[in-house]
């Protein structure tokens, strides 16, 4: 290990993750260089342990200790690369929060993430989730990133097919899994940039705002509709959305909206309509619900919140119940969108 570099023993993770969850790794560093990086992951004394990296903690959920080695990712960096043609191109390391990328971005007037604004977690975590919300996702914008292969230090170039991007999914989601340490991501946004209002509560609270769609204002706009929506995990425990939004075939949409005809749905581009989990849940009679030290946010039922002491095995079980539910009442089977470990 390189002078300077410390691996901790049994952490306390609840600093850790948004949820507030109490549990605790048996090994944990952090990285603030790429020498750094290397260093961790072919030190001998941790091979074959299982390894999470940790970014902002937004997205997971501890239901046990984890018995391995959790590397923070502390890389610091933003940069505007090149230009080509009416594409610029922007650089920001892993360990970044992505809100401060989607800032640095929106100040010069590029666009492409405007939509994405105050999404929590990393930088680094953005192409793992593929994160994505008010018609846009991070592969819209996604140029290339630069990884550690675990295996053997060595770095790689993922360029935008090499990821698989999909609702929610990536490549590093699946096969690749576990095996790289993301370093930095490049994003290609636009000098002349296309806006995008037409999603959900944004052209309302440009309405509201009395101001004309701008790069700047849409990034103001979502940042009130998600603060209106969205509990802080400062004061809350929670992770966001907990679950995706299904899709089904048209044929399941026509079926469900005869028998439901308030459904909140949209049209994917490959014809599937997607389905508002929210709404699923809250017809279900969980929004609001308290479930001891857990619960459904009152204004959210996409959110579950931690109260205060929860653990995480009670937010499970309680998301096991609304997935049953759901299924029982709609035939549809939710998925998690947050990470369980």
């Amino acid at each position: 290990m390189a002078p300077g570099m410390e691996i901790q023993k049994h952490i306390a993770l609840k600093p850790f993750n948004t949820f507030g969850i109490e549990a605790e790794a048996a090994y944990m560093a952090e990285i603030c260089t790429l020498q750094e990086a290397v260093n961790v992951i072919t030190d001998k004394r941790y091979r074959g342990l299982p390894l999470l990296v940790l970014g902002g903690g937004s997205n997971i959920l501890f239901t046990k200790d984890f018995d391995g080695l959790i590397i923070r990712n502390s890389l610091r960096g933003i940069e505007t690369l090149r230009t080509e043609g009416d594409k610029i191109f922007v650089k920001a390391a892993a360990g970044e929060t992505w809100n401060d990328l989607v800032d640095y971005c929106v100040a010069r007037n590029y666009g492409g993430v405007e939509n994405l604004s105050l999404i929590p977690g990393s930088v680094g975590a953005a192409p793992i989730q593929n994160i994505g919300a008010y018609g846009a996702e991070l592969k819209d914008v996604f140029y290339s990133l630069e990884a550690l292969e675990t295996a053997t230090g060595r770095v790689r170039t993922f360029y935008h097919g090499d990821c698989r991007f999909g609702y929610r999914e990536s490549v590093f989601k699946h096969e690749a899994k576990g095996r790289y340490v993301i370093l930095e991501v490049t994003l290609c946004l636009d000098i002349n940039p296309v806006l995008k209002t037409g999603y959900g509560a944004i052209e309302s609270e440009l309405n509201r705002m009395q101001v004309e769609p701008s790069v700047q204002s849409i990034s103001r706009a979502v940042c009130n509709i998600r603060r209106s929506k969205l509990p802080d995990p400062a004061l809350l425990g929670n992770a966001g959305s907990f679950f995706k939004n299904p899709s089904v075939s048209k044929e399941i949409f026509h079926s469900l909206k005869a028998e439901y005809p308030g459904i909140v749905a949209y049209q994917n581009s490959d014809g599937s309509i997607k389905l508002a989990a929210g709404w699923l849940i809250e017809q279900c009679g969980w929004k609001g619900k308290v479930a001891g030290r857990v619960g459904v946010h009152k204004d959210q039922a996409l959110v579950i919140v931690n109260f205060g002491g929860g653990t995480g095995k009670e937010i499970y079980a309680l998301s096991e119940e609304i997935l049953h539910s759901v299924k029982e009442k709609f035939g549809i089977d939710l998925e998690r969108e947050v990470n369980v470990i």
